[in-house]
């Protein structure tokens, strides 16, 4: 008590309310960074409860939307050779070049894992994702599903022995992907962006609170597909692994898995412009989110910003020991900040990222203003 006293003498009623701003968002960001994102690299998968007795075979589902020769010849072999040995690849062909759906046939002459279905491309009738799922889902062998994309590369042959090994304690599992890395700042931030992004819905996952996976590497159940009636959001083409999965998902039944041997990298066709345009898409979904997710993701960067601007504030108008008490805080924020971000990026399998990470930390939040701001209006590729 004396010392907010002291405050209230040396400094005033404004300068004991900035000292209470600058603590409370300074308090805030420590709870993020030490108790939200610091369980991600202590927790331990095999803690669960055990539901089967051994890795169940798995249907990789990967629905394909153009003759894509790159993904056939430089991706697809990558899954094919994985080190597991009752999985089956089933591609869903959304596309109307017979040869090209001819030549993904015969590659079951070679590759008998190999099951390939076509759906017939109609302009009038555009294809979501969502119904290519469908599709592959219906045609998939096994009762236990693990969904990517052709964009995703895995990074070793563990990956989908890793996935499968999650069905042991959970009917939905999710694993991380990363950005592939390239040079130039671009690509820093992209790939910093779905780290930290990932974090979110990845602490809250391993603290039994989940509400998303990642299309690029999650799976489940067909039991869980067609007990929820398919998927939800069918006026949208989007919300398969965010608001399907939190019709699906439970506090008991999601196995997350985190190991650089079960991460992958999406590959990127362009630079900030194209990533952009990517998040405002797949960020059409996030109004339909509950109202506590809804919080929880953006009081991270809120309070960041509402602790640099404290600070600032206190920078410009304080006097010295003041200010030296500010750069104090920012100073130890850091600390914990770079700390705790390293374990998650050695958990996951990152590298290059801490060198710039604090460019990331005072630019994000313009990115996530500007992505708001895009997202306050209508993307018609969203709708159906």
């Amino acid at each position: 008590m004396r010392f907010f006293e002291q405050i209230l003498v040396s400094y005033g009623w404004e300068g004991l309310a900035l000292a209470g701003a600058l603590l409370l968002m300074f308090g805030v960001q420590l709870y993020y960074y030490i108790f939200v994102y610091g369980r991600i690299s202590g927790y331990r998968n095999n803690n669960r409860k055990v539901l089967l007795e051994q890795e169940p075979p798995v249907s990789v589902i990967v629905p394909l939307f153009s003759e894509d020769y790159s993904f056939v010849e430089e991706r697809l072999p990558l899954i094919l050779a994985q080190a597991y040995p009752h999985f089956e690849v089933v591609i869903v062909y959304v596309g109307h070049d017979v040869d090209f759906f001819e030549d993904l046939s015969q590659l079951r002459q070679s590759f008998p894992q190999i099951t390939t279905t076509r759906i017939q491309l109609d302009p009038r009738y555009p294809i979501s994702r969502k119904m290519a799922l469908n599709v592959g889902i219906k045609s998939a062998h096994c009762e236990h599903l693990i969904f990517t994309s052709t964009d995703a590369v895995p990074q070793t042959d563990r990956w989908l022995s890793l996935m499968a090994k999650g069905f042991m304690r959970g009917d939905i599992v999710v694993g991380y992907c990363g950005v592939e890395r390239l040079k130039g700042f671009a690509n820093y931030l992209m790939r910093t962006w779905r780290l930290m992004h990932s974090a979110d819905w990845i602490a809250r996952a391993v603290r039994n609170r989940p509400y998303r996976g990642t299309l690029h590497n999650l799976g489940f159940t067909k039991r869980l597909y067609f007990g929820a009636h398919g998927f939800n959001y069918l006026n949208m083409n989007v919300g398969e692994d965010d608001l399907f999965m939190q019709q699906i998902m439970t506090r008991e039944n999601v196995s997350v898995i985190l190991s650089p041997r079960a991460t992958l990298r999406e590959k990127t066709w362009g630079g900030m412009r194209w990533w952009l345009n990517q998040l405002r898409y797949y960020g059409s979904a996030f109004r339909y989110y509950p109202g506590d997710v809804k919080c929880f993701v953006r009081w991270e960067s809120g309070s960041r910003i509402l602790f640099f601007l404290t600070v600032l504030c206190a920078l410009a108008v304080m006097p010295l020991e003041y200010k030296l008490g500010a750069v104090l805080l920012v100073l130890i924020r850091y600390g914990v900040v770079l700390w705790e971000v390293r374990r998650v990026v050695r958990r996951l399998g990152e590298e290059g990222i801490l060198g710039r990470y604090f460019m990331y930390d005072l630019i994000s939040p313009l990115l996530t203003a500007v992505l708001g701001i895009t997202l306050l209006r209508r993307d018609e590729r969203v709708w159906r």
